[in-house]
Parts: C-alpha cells; structure tokens; sequence
C-alpha cells in the first residue's frame, strides 16, 4: 500500500499538460496591438479618476526609493481593491472570457481616453496636467509593472482552456502575447538598467555578484520542475535552460563587453543582423527541429542561440533609454519632445515588425530573430507611449498598485510562479469548467496583489541586487 502511494506520480497530466501549450501558431500582429493597448489605457482612465486615499504618504529617501509613511491600512487596501477591480480584473476578463471582444474592448477604451482629452479638460487643464509631470520616470515605472502583471496572469491562465490557444506561445513561427514576456523583460530592464545610466564604475565581480540571484533561480526552476514532475515544453528554451538564465547570460554579456551607451544601439543592430543571417543561412531549421544530440548545446539550443537575439535587443534598449530618459538633462529635452519621440518610435518599430516578418522572416520567439526583436519594441513602445497620456490631464501621482509592483518585482514574479505551480499540482487544469478556472484565476490575481501590498505596505522590499 505503501509503495503504491509512492509510485502515484505528483503531476499526472503532465504530458497533456504539455500537449496542450505545443503545436500553437499564435494570433495576428493586429490583435497583439489591440491587446497591448487595454492594459495602459485601464491604467490611464484609472489614474484620470483615482483619489489620494492610499492611507500612506511618501517621503523621499533618494532618486531611487521611496520610503512609505504609514497612515491608515484600510484607506490602503481600499484603494488597492478598487486599483484591483478596475485594471487587473478587467484585464483577467478580457484576456478569457471576452476574448473575442478583445478589439472592441480596446477601440472602446481608446474613444473614452479621446472623449476625457476632448471634452473633459480645457487647454488650460492640459498645459497644468503636464507641466505636472516634467520627466516620464512615472510612466516608466508604470510600463515596467504592466509587462509584470500580464505576465503574472498569463502564466497560470494558459494551463486553463478558458485562455484563447491563439494567445499562448508559439511552436515555431507565429506570436501569441505570451510570446513577449521574455522580451518585455528584456526590453524593461534595459531601458533603466546601469548600462542606460552609463554606469561605468562598475567591476566585473561585482556584475557577477548582481546576476547571480538570476542563476540561482534558474537552477532552483530546474530542481523543483524535476522534484515535482512539473509539466515542461522542451522546444521553448531547450531541455535544461529558462527564462532566469537567458536574463543572467545577457547580464554577463553586457558586462564583459563594456560600450558605451551612444554606441550600444548601432552595435546591437550589427549582433541583430550578423544573427539574422546565420539564421537564413540554415540555422533557423536545426533550432526549429528536433534534432538533439546528447551535448549540452544540442540539448539547449533554442535559449543558447537565441541569447544573440537579447543581447541585440538588451543593447538597443540601453540605446534607447539613455537618449529618451537618462541623457535629457544636457540636451534640454522637455517631456513634449521625449512623449513624440516614444509615439515615432512605437510607430516605426510596428512598421519593421510588419515588413521584416513578411519580407525576411516570420517573427519567432523561439529563435528571438529580427522580426520578433522589432515586434518587441513595437509593443513596448506602444505601451509606453498610451501611458504617457495620463500627463494629458491632472492626476495624483501612481496607482498604489503599481506602488507595490514597483517595489518588489521579482519578488511577485517569483510568488505568482510559486502559486502557478500549487494551483497545477492541486488542480487538473485542463478539465476545469470556464466558470471555475475564472475563479481559480481572480482568486489567484486577488491574493497575488493583496500580497504584494501588504508587502509595499509594511515596508518589505525584496532587492536582489
């Protein structure tokens, strides 16, 4: 009896599990766009209509934290609630079970965004609302907590039937919005990175010591996936290699080959387009099969190879965000000119996206080739720059959820991933009715954020380097 029990597996639908992400060719570009523009519009109406009764108040501490006063908790988890209700759940529902209205959510939200600018504020209100906001270092932070929180969600959503297929990550070629994750990540975490700031002071231990949180975390993904028998598909990254180590590998990248900031951007587009055609000349094939030989490489070569792909990307982005946020103060740019340099760029990297996967080759995250780098930026930038409408109109200041996201990221990455993996090892995903896997879903998005609070709350802050 005893042997029995022990011979019971922890995961039994792990192989349909697996099935069920594999195989997936992903949605269109246009509804990538059209679901990249309902997280940042959610947030404007919000900060729009929101009211300073966090029950806390912040006193400056440096450039870099803010130290929270405590007033009231009620007043705090109140607003937090409502932050809650209005983005995340709205952003839950469109993402399941309003799926297929996911383009008249997003026009909706777009006609209310132009009606409050048109009808609501006079020129007068406009000229104070952004002279309220002289540096876009809020709508930054902003950018970074919505790319966290759709991850969070989507992570565990994908192993539901509820969650749209066409959403998830694609096998090959094609893109899902799961696809950008990675990317995202990516992307956010050049544009304020020390490289960006142009951070030169910095040793190469002390680098190591900064990525070695990514490794021990990648390393602690692999022993818990194998402890368990957690569910993994082989051809997103390879037999043994994740998402934490292709961060680490471009951290330590980046810092052996030390550039410039001015110079990152053009070096990043020769590593993008040297990688795109080894890529043509064959490579993409041997990392599209499934072809694997017994050595580390063969076993690992979708995220081994594609750490090329980052890295370009990592570099443009630490390009971008020393000409747009960092190296601002010496030119004179003002928030106007950063805010149509933000929309320019957005436009200009969809336009790339849409020609390079038509005229060179179909966006995959699998090998991170041109057309998804250029797919990446396109969405971020899109993001971004619905975000820097809330300077259009006078607003408090950030939402107190994205307060708490902001201060401890990866601490709630890492706790969605730890709930994501009770919820599929508690639950058989896959034969959940659409009414229970919502509410599996809002409870887990509720406690995620409730948690996270009450963190920001208490003043825990989880800084890994």
């Amino acid at each position: 009896m005893e042997g029995r029990l022990f011979d019971k597996p922890l995961n039994p639908n792990k192989h349909l599990k697996e099935q069920f992400v594999s195989n997936l060719t992903g949605s269109s570009l246009l509804e990538i766009a059209a679901l990249s523009t309902i997280v940042p519009a959610l947030v404007v109406l919000r900060k729009w209509c929101s009211e300073d009764n966090s029950g806390k108040d912040s006193a400056k501490k440096n450039d870099d934290q803010v130290r929270p006063v405590h007033k009231d908790w009620i007043k705090y988890f109140h607003t937090l609630l409502i932050d809650y209700l209005t983005v995340v759940l709205p952003v839950l529902l469109v993402f399941t079970v309003f799926s297929e209205w996911a383009y008249m959510c997003a026009i909706s939200l777009v006609i209310l965004i132009s009606i409050y600018i048109m009808f609501e504020r006079s020129p007068s209100h406009l000229k104070a609302g952004l002279s309220q906001l002289p540096s876009l270092r809020a709508d930054i932070s902003s950018y970074r907590v919505s790319v966290v929180l759709v991850t969070c969600l989507c992570i565990l959503a994908v192993d539901f039937k509820i969650f749209p297929r066409r959403y998830a990550k694609a096998e090959t070629y094609g893109s899902g919005i799961m696809d950008l994750g990675v990317g995202s990540f990516v992307v956010a975490n050049a544009l304020v990175s020390r490289q960006a700031r142009n951070i030169t002071s910095v040793s190469f231990k002390t680098a190591l010591s900064s990525i070695s949180p990514l490794l021990f975390l990648g390393f602690a993904r692999i022993i818990s996936t194998w402890g368990v028998d957690y569910q993994v598909h082989v051809g997103e990254y390879g037999v043994h290699w994740n998402f934490f180590f292709t961060l680490a590998a471009v951290s330590i990248l980046t810092s052996i080959v030390r550039i410039h900031p001015k110079y990152c951007g053009l070096v990043g587009l020769l590593i993008l387009a040297a990688y795109q055609i080894w890529l043509s000349s064959g490579l993409n094939e041997y990392l599209i099969s499934d072809e694997r030989s017994a050595d580390i490489i063969s076993q690992n070569k979708e995220g081994i190879y594609s750490i090329l792909g980052y890295w370009g990307m990592f570099l443009i982005g630490v390009s971008l965000g020393y000409y747009l946020f960092i190296n601002t103060t010496s030119k004179g740019k003002n928030r106007n000119t950063q805010v149509v340099q933000i929309w320019v760029l957005a436009i200009s990297f969809w336009i790339l996206a849409v020609i390079s996967d038509s005229c060179i080759e179909r966006v995959s995250r699998r090998m991170c080739n041109f057309a998804y780098v250029m797919l990446v930026f396109g969405q971020n930038f899109q993001v971004l720059s619905i975000l820097t409408l809330v300077g259009f109109a006078p607003h408090k200041k950030n939402l107190v959820l994205e307060d708490a996201f902001n201060q401890n990221m990866l601490g709630s990455f890492l706790l969605a991933n730890i709930l994501t993996g009770l919820v599929n090892l508690s639950v058989n995903t896959l034969s959940a009715t659409s009414l229970n896997a919502f509410m599996i879903l809002s409870v887990y998005s509720f406690t995620l954020c409730m948690v996270t609070g009450l963190a920001h709350f208490c003043g825990v802050r989880m800084k890994f380097w």
